[in-house]
């Protein structure tokens, strides 16, 4: 989805201190605290990119094309050394590539119906190649932890409304483990995210009603919480550091924040039902929410003390501190597109 200003995509790092901007005109990279603009790639260099993925702070991002004016082809990922200022590694797959993401140790691509995970970066060799069901938006996310208890990876299963979970750390130990499946939904599992040591699994179906968190262990339902009671596009589910909070992002242009550790935090609805798992599921609704363009594709992460940033596809980017009254005030408002570096240009 293409937004404003020709921004064909936005990414945080695994840290959500940085953010990638792929763009027709190439890719910039900003900060978040303070908001600066930290690296700008032009069309010359990469083309229109489609995909970017910064590992952590370092000077390694993979990127693939894409857009109107590509210079590489959609089905390569290629990892540029800011360092060195060159292209250091490509790989060349059978398909359009929907997703690309790291950890220090492993490269994860994802094609429509296939993920490939790479150790990384050297030797960069293939260890297993996971079929999925049809994953047009390449969801794929993976604990970025070094020290994760689990280097847990989750993706759509074959069954509607499954996810897939498995454990990339034991097959570096070369004892593959069978991936485990998860029954989330009962509609298409449209949005995923995994905390950053994979302890827990969040994911929201194509409904856009309730995101479930479920522990990425036993893989038993931790909490359900509900974004809202009519259907709607989830855009991003993320969660904090320190997995107290989570935050999910939709087309309505409501950015939601629920407390994980301390759920009586969060609102309650005034009835329960049945969960689809037969469980007596009591539906939590956000602690705070706040407002960004609707209609408008942005992701979102946390900041630091108690605030949640969300960088839209229309170039803005929002700020917000919540407390844990509910509470949920503007900290910063800015164009990100319109802040660079005057020196360098």
């Amino acid at each position: 989805m293409s937004g404003g200003r020709g921004i064909l995509s936005l990414r945080f790092n695994q840290d959500q201190g940085c953010f990638v901007c792929c763009m027709e005109s190439g890719l910039r990279i900003y900060n978040v605290e303070p908001l600066s603009e930290e690296a700008h790639f032009e069309n010359g260099l990469m083309g229109s990119i489609a995909l970017g993925e910064m590992l952590w702070r370092t000077n390694v991002i993979a990127v693939v094309g894409g857009g109107t004016r590509p210079k590489f082809a959609d089905n390569t990922v290629l990892i540029y050394d800011d360092l060195a200022k060159k292209f250091v590694m490509e790989i060349t797959f059978t398909g359009p590539i929907k997703a690309v993401r790291l950890r220090r140790d492993k490269l994860i691509v994802a094609l429509q119906k296939e993920i490939h995970v790479f150790s990384f970066p050297l030797p960069t060799r293939r260890l297993l190649t996971l079929e999925t069901r049809d994953n047009p938006n390449g969801l794929v996310e993976v604990a970025t932890l070094a020290a994760a208890y689990k280097q847990l990876l989750a993706y759509p299963g074959h069954k509607l409304g499954s996810v897939q979970l498995v454990d990339l750390g034991s097959t570096e130990a070369g004892s593959s483990s069978a991936p485990a499946t998860l029954v989330a939904h009962q509609g298409a599992v449209a949005c995923l995210a995994v905390n950053a040591n994979g302890s827990m699994v969040a994911t929201a179906s194509t409904q856009g009603t309730l995101v479930r968190v479920w522990d990425g262990l036993r893989r038993h339902l931790l909490v359900e919480l509900r974004r809202g009671a009519d259907s709607a596009t989830l855009y991003c589910i993320t969660f904090s550091r320190d997995s107290e909070f989570l935050c999910a992002s939709s087309d309505k242009g409501t950015v939601h924040i629920f407390a994980l550790k301390d759920t009586h935090l969060n609102r309650r609805s005034t009835f329960s039902k049945m969960g689809f798992l037969g469980n007596y599921v009591e539906s939590q609704w956000a602690l705070a929410t706040f407002t960004v363009p609707p209609e408008c594709a942005c992701v979102c992460a946390f900041g630091a003390r108690s605030s949640v940033v969300a960088v839209c596809m229309d170039g803005t980017f929002h700020k917000y501190v919540f407390t844990s009254d509910g509470s949920c005030n503007r900290e910063a408002f800015d164009v990100f597109l319109d802040v660079c570096d005057d020196d360098e240009f």
